[in-house]
């Protein structure tokens, strides 16, 4: 199979793109994300066409934050828009008029990097996106690993502190709760209505007050040697490379793949994920650590990855 289109739902546009056997992204056509979830279909299917108009396109993969059945056709469930057992995959093959696989987000992002990206070499993968929360996805013996139901490798609500923090899926102490974003941004905070003082680099990026810091205040900060920013980003670290080490003993793959938003910040971010990794690995001083790293693609890894799903049916 030749060309296929990928497509990225966001929070604030849906890109689609044409994607060649290479992972090259050769056309690309972006619409506003619309209010209601069927108008969300609207424009996914607009920017299909859009996108494929003049390419000789056989197939479309969708990338869909939520849960995907295992025919990769209806999404179950999705936390940012209103779809419950929505039949996706129905709905847009008979307004485009092409075969269509939806996948899950993070797995679709996960599927680019191992095939264009920082996994290539690897048979044995696995993916974490440290962003607003934390997604990922395992590919194992070449092959990406969904689960019987289709719902697998949804680690950021794997439960690591019992009773801890509520978490937006309802249940506590999920690892997202400590290795995000989010989590990130509550550190800075934290830490800087403790020690004030030590967070004037910190605070001065913002608008002076402890609510006003935001993640990206955090990463100039750090940068710059704030003290209160540099241990955010170690305590982010330490739950981040703590889990990876959980992963190790449930997976062992060859590689560690970290992307999303805070990856961009490279080794601010990666360096101190690489230690805690090493520090809870259990019987790392006598087996093989698996390497961590850089995600390659950036934002455009699950328009990539979904194209290729979608190209290999």
């Amino acid at each position: 199979m030749g060309l296929t289109i990928g497509v990225d739902i966001g929070g604030t546009k849906i890109a689609a793109g044409v994607v060649d056997e290479e992972g090259t992204i050769l056309d690309t056509h972006k619409v506003p994300t619309p209010p209601t979830a069927e108008g969300i279909v609207d424009a996914i299917c607009a920017a299909v066409s859009g996108a494929g108009k003049g390419n000789d396109v056989e197939a479309v993969g969708i990338g869909a934050a939520g849960y995907v059945d295992d025919k990769r056709a209806t999404v179950l469930f999705a936390p940012n828009i209103d779809w419950r057992h929505e039949p996706l995959k129905d709905k847009v093959e008979q307004r485009v008029g092409l075969p269509v696989v939806v996948e899950n987000d993070a797995n679709a992002a996960a599927w680019g990097e191992y095939r264009f990206g920082a996994g290539q070499g690897h048979e044995d993968v696995i993916v974490i996106t440290l962003g607003t929360g934390l997604g990922g996805g395992v590919i194992i013996g070449n092959k990406l690993r969904r689960g019987r139901f289709g719902v697998a490798a949804e680690f950021g609500h794997i439960r690591v502190v019992p009773d801890g923090l509520l978490c937006g899926c309802g249940s506590q102490g999920c690892w997202e709760q400590y290795a995000s974003g989010r989590a990130l941004v509550r550190y800075g905070q934290q830490r800087a209505n403790a020690t004030p003082e030590a967070a004037e680099i910190l605070l001065g990026l913002g608008d002076g007050t402890v609510e006003g810091i935001q993640g990206k205040h955090i990463s100039e900060a750090a940068r710059q040697g704030d003290p209160v920013a540099v241990d955010s980003y170690r305590e982010l670290a330490r739950w981040a490379g703590a889990g990876l080490a959980d992963l190790a003993s449930l997976f062992d793959p060859s590689a560690f793949i970290v992307g999303g938003g805070l990856s961009d910040e490279g080794e601010l971010v990666l360096d101190p994920i690489r230690k805690s990794f090493r520090r809870w690995l259990i019987g790392g001083q006598w087996r093989p650590h698996a390497q961590v790293l850089a995600a390659q693609l950036g934002n455009k890894a699950g328009l990539v990855g979904a194209a290729d799903l979608a190209r290999q049916g």
